[in-house]
C-alpha cells in the first residue's frame, strides 16, 4: 500500500504532483489499484479476484497534518467517567475532514477543533472534549463526575496547559475551567485572566459540572444546573 508522501524525502527531487501522476498512470495500467485520494494498493491475484487490504491496515495509516482525539463516550472512557462503549467510534480532529477509508465509514467525526489543540497531549484534549459536552457522556453522578475531573485536571502542568489554549474554547468551557481551577486553588492571576474573557451578563449551561463548588461564581445557569444535578 502506498501514498504520495511515501515517495517524498529530502534526497528525492520528485514533486507531489509528479508522484501522483505516476501512481495514477500505474492505476490506469492495472498495476496498482486506487483506494482513495492519494492512496494506492497492489494486491495479489486469488481465485476470487484481486486481494484487498485489510481494514486494520488501512485504518492504521497516519493522517498527515491533522491530529485526532477521542470524543463522546470514548473521551469519557479515557478519563474513567464511563465503561460504556459506543456503537459507533467517535473522534475529534483539528482538520476540516478525515478520509473515511482510513477512519471508517461508521465513525462519528467532530471537526474544526482549534489549531491550538496541536500542542496538547491526548488526555489534555479529552478533558476539553468532556467540558464541551458538559459531562453528558459520564455515567457517574454529577458529584462523582466532578470528583474524577478534579483528579484528572490536577495532574502536574495540566491546568496551565489548558489555560494556554482556553482563548480558543467556547465561553462555557472557559467558565467551567475557571470553576475547576478555583476549586483546585490555582493561581488567582490565572483565574482572573479566565474571568476577564467572559461576558459578565452571560449564563452558561454546565450540565453535570454544575456540581462544581464555585459553579455559580462562574456564571452557571442555576435553574438548569439544579435540574441536571437532580437528574444525575
Amino acid at each position: 500500500m502506498w501514498r504520495v508522501t511515501d515517495f517524498q524525502s529530502a534526497d528525492r527531487a520528485w514533486t507531489a504532483q509528479a508522484i501522483a501522476q505516476a501512481l495514477s498512470r500505474l492505476s490506469r495500467q492495472g498495476e496498482v489499484r486506487r483506494l482513495g485520494k492519494g492512496l494506492y494498493y497492489r494486491g495479489r491475484e486469488t481465485a476470487f479476484g484481486p486481494s484487498l487490504p485489510s481494514p486494520a491496515m488501512v485504518q492504521s495509516l497516519p493522517i498527515a497534518g491533522r491530529k485526532i482525539f477521542p470524543s463522546g463516550h470514548a473521551a469519557a472512557s479515557m478519563l474513567g467517567l464511563t465503561t460504556q462503549q459506543p456503537s459507533r467510534p467517535e473522534i475529534a480532529t483539528t482538520g476540516l475532514s478525515l478520509p473515511r477509508l482510513i477512519v471508517g465509514k461508521q465513525t462519528v467525526i467532530r471537526t474544526r477543533r482549534p489549531e491550538s489543540w496541536r500542542s496538547l497531549d491526548a488526555e489534555d484534549a479529552v478533558v476539553l472534549e468532556v467540558l464541551r459536552q458538559r459531562g453528558t457522556s459520564s455515567e457517574l453522578s454529577a458529584d462523582e463526575t466532578v470528583k474524577r475531573l478534579l483528579v484528572v485536571v490536577n495532574k502536574p502542568g495540566r491546568f496551565v496547559r489548558l489555560c494556554r489554549v482556553a482563548a480558543s474554547e467556547p465561553p462555557r468551557v472557559r467558565a467551567m475551567l475557571g470553576a475547576i481551577g478555583q476549586q483546585l486553588r490555582r493561581s488567582p492571576r490565572a483565574l482572573t485572566r479566565l474571568r476577564s474573557t467572559l461576558n459578565q451578563l452571560s449564563k452558561f449551561d454546565f450540565g453535570k459540572l454544575a456540581a462544581l463548588k464555585h459553579a455559580a461564581e462562574w456564571q452557571a445557569r442555576l435553574e438548569r444546573a439544579r435540574a441536571s444535578v437532580s437528574a444525575s
